[in-house]
């Protein structure tokens, strides 16, 4: 937020401010330094400035483009443009302007109009008209409400009876007539008939490219990164406009390749046609049945701009892709690949425009050149890159950095800094994650942990993590970030944080602490994400609870062994968490004879073997509802299971609405069912969605049950997490 007092502290041409008044803005520090702002909102209030212009804004400053927005409501008093707003469009790189039904009935939007157009002409200022609900044949021969406006004006200057101000009215109906017949000859953006949301994406990304904004994914912290940055760099911009080329990064875990990725792509995607950043694949693909075909449709939606029909075939998909990378230059990153089925299904087989560019980032020095591309008598250019350690000096300085906000250890702390950047051996997530965790400590307690270190018999990077875990203030804080590292990562925070507050974890600090240690970060989307090392180690703490009898862990998400442990009739009094989703079974088995090989019968529902389990989170069963779930079954999993939390998709669920009807045995639950591929709880929000009446019913009958906390007799409380 900038107030009105700095805006015209840095070159307004007035030194008084209008009470009540703050420009809204947000977003990175201009690439040009003369430019306070990237982009200038020009709308009228009274139609969009609660709907589609705030929207807009929103998604602006989202993707970090510096926005301007007038705040105030306007209250016209026939005087000329204000002049913060005439000193905040001469200070913008580009202007959106918003041309809506009554926006020519605001004098001060067709002054805006005027000086930014005024503005493209002597300042190379970016204009990009949006026709909001109006024809822009109407705005250029002024018909319709922009004909009803301007006749206005008109009437106004006529009866004015001061010679000056008369005069005055003329002049600018003169260039009001001008601006509007300009703008709507500018190459403009039609909003009727089109899906906001995707519209405001398509204005976002367009200003992306004009503007050369680095996008927000390129602000990673790279200590001593600068020789592979501009090795990527020159390979990147190399003038090959002739021929695609392809670049395999690669390195061991934590080493720094998707951050370099990042980096360049941040700073270079604006140059090319089309770009695409997929991320962390191999956990999305191995963690859900749909995982590759979600990753297609991703990657689809951002190369190709035809139907947005998901199909449910890889093939289709890859078709699909191939077609769009063959049309034009793109920039692509595929983020840790490990197999080509992966490679092959996001890249295909026919080759890309000329001039593209694909970075891959892996483990597997060999996997590139073994893929489909390459079995073609059209051969991409390749080339590798090896990202090793850290040396010595770039070491310290990334653990000075995180440990101390500086560039070298503190007095006192030079020798146990050295040892632990020794212990690390370059590793960049191993000195970042050190660094977290030992911030604001003293020597005593660095010392302390470096000890810990050398008794751990596994490898460095796992013993740094761990040690990091082992740190965490409070046993809550290691229960979240179990529970975290077993089933909520990728989930939406707001959902997590409902459902772990209902096991009476505490989230709000925990999961701050978490991040502060480097073991957590939060993603664009507002998903909990975490290193696949970190959670790997998460897990591994849980495994190490019985290595070969899981049902005496205390977590078990490995589908298979889910079903293995319901199926048995052994104690199981130490699980709190279980995930089971069926397809992953048949995925894992390569069959579809799997359930009806291992029929789920009534001990399915046998949860009295589970006394202390906290969560069920259930998926895709298809194979639950249609083998053994019957009412029977259900009757005896909602008896049995009747203090337990529950989070299930019940999306493949013929006995859903059964199940609701028998909900009254559960002191407490929660309920996310899906709606068009999004889980949807039931609330104010969303009344007016389809399908979803027999949620409200179920709801109004027992308002106890769906809540965010265990509720005891006679009380109420509902919490709908944010989706």
């Amino acid at each position: 937020m900038v107030v009105l007092s700095e805006l015209l502290s840095e070159g307004s041409s007035s030194s008084s401010s209008t009470s009540g008044y703050s420009p809204s803005t947000h977003g990175h520090s201009s690439l040009t330094d003369a430019y306070r702002y990237d982009v200038f909102l020009s709308f009228r209030g009274l139609d969009t400035r609660h709907s589609f212009t705030n929207h807009l804004h929103k998604a602006l400053i989202d993707a970090d483009i510096n926005t301007f927005l007038d705040d105030e409501e306007e209250i016209e008093t026939g005087e000329d443009l204000k002049p913060e707003l005439e000193s905040a469009i001469k200070a913008s790189r580009a202007s959106i302007i918003v041309l809506s039904k009554n926006y020519a009935s605001s004098t001060w939007c067709l002054d805006e109009l005027v000086l930014i157009l005024e503005q493209r002409i002597t300042s190379n200022h970016i204009v990009i008209p949006i026709f909001y609900q109006v024809e822009p044949t109407h705005v250029r021969k002024q018909q319709s409400s922009f004909g009803d406006a301007m006749a206005k004006h008109k009437q106004t200057m006529e009866e004015e009876t001061i010679e000056y101000k008369r005069s005055r009215w003329a002049q600018k109906i003169v260039q009001w007539n001008k601006a509007l017949i300009e703008v709507s000859n500018l190459k403009g953006k039609d909003v009727n008939g089109r899906l906001e949301t995707k519209f405001i994406e398509e204005i976002v990304k367009d200003i992306h490219r004009r503007l050369h904004v680095p996008l927000r994914i390129a602000q990673p912290l790279l200590i001593g990164m600068e020789y592979h940055i501009h090795f990527v760099t020159s390979w990147l911009k190399d003038g090959s406009s002739h021929t695609a080329d392809i670049l395999t990064t690669l390195g061991m875990g934590g080493i720094g390749k998707t951050s370099l990725a990042k980096h360049v792509y941040g700073l270079y995607s604006h140059e090319f046609h089309i770009s695409s950043f997929i991320e962390d694949i191999t956990r999305k693909c191995d963690g859900k049945f749909n995982g590759l075909l979600d990753l297609q449709e991703q990657l689809c939606n951002d190369i190709s701009k035809t139907s947005s029909i998901r199909f449910h075939d890889v093939a289709t998909y890859t078709t699909k892709i191939e077609n769009a990378l063959a049309r034009k230059r793109v920039f692509l990153v595929l983020d840790d690949i490990t197999t080509l089925d992966q490679l092959d299904a996001l890249l295909g087989s026919k080759g890309f425009h000329p001039g593209s560019k694909i970075i891959i980032t892996t483990r597997n020095r060999w996997l590139t050149e073994s893929c489909a591309l390459f079995k073609t008598n059209n051969k991409p250019k390749h080339e590798r890159h090896l990202l090793l350690g850290l040396d010595e000096i770039q070491s310290l300085q990334l653990l000075s950095f995180h440990a101390f906000m500086c560039n070298y250890p503190k007095e006192g702390y030079e020798q146990v800094s050295y040892k632990l950047v020794k212990y690390c051996q370059g590793n960049s997530l191993a000195l970042v994650v050190l660094g977290k965790s030992l911030y604001n400590r003293d020597v005593a307690y660095w010392e302390g942990f470096m000890e810990g270190l050398d008794k751990e018999t596994s490898s460095n990077i796992n013993n740094v993590l761990r040690m990091s875990f082992d740190s965490l203030p409070s046993n809550n804080d290691k229960e979240l970030f179990k529970h975290i590292a077993c089933f909520f990562v990728g989930i939406d925070r707001d959902v997590s944080e409902t459902i772990l507050k209902a096991c009476n974890i505490i989230t709000r600090s925990g999961i701050t602490n978490l991040i502060e240690r480097y073991l957590l970060s939060i993603g664009s989307n507002n998903e909990l994400k975490m290193h696949q090392l970190v959670q790997e180690m998460g897990r591994f703490e849980v495994h190490q609870e019985s290595i070969d009898k899981p049902w005496k862990r205390s977590r078990i998400w490995c589908h298979k062994e889910s079903f293995r442990v319901l199926k048995q009739k052994k104690g199981k009094r130490n699980v709190l968490g279980l995930s089971l989703d069926m397809r992953m079974l048949e995925k894992e088995n390569n069959t579809q004879q799997l359930e009806k090989r291992q029929k789920l019968d009534g001990t399915l529902g046998d949860f009295d073997q589970l006394p202390a389990l906290e969560r069920l989170i259930v998926r895709n069963c298809i194979g639950l509802v249609e083998t053994s779930l019957t009412k029977g079954a259900w009757d005896l999993i909602l008896g049995n299971l009747k203090s337990s939390l529950c989070f299930m998709n019940l999306e493949y669920s013929a006995q859903r609405q059964y199940i609701l009807n028998n909900m009254r045995f559960f002191e407490s639950a929660i309920m996310l069912f899906p709606y068009h591929g999004k889980l949807i709880p039931d609330g104010p929000r969303y009344q007016g969605q389809k399908e979803m009446s027999w949620f409200r019913a179920f709801s109004q009958r027992n308002p106890g049950i769906i809540g965010s906390t265990r509720v005891g007799k006679g009380e109420s409380s509902r919490s709908y997490p944010s989706l």
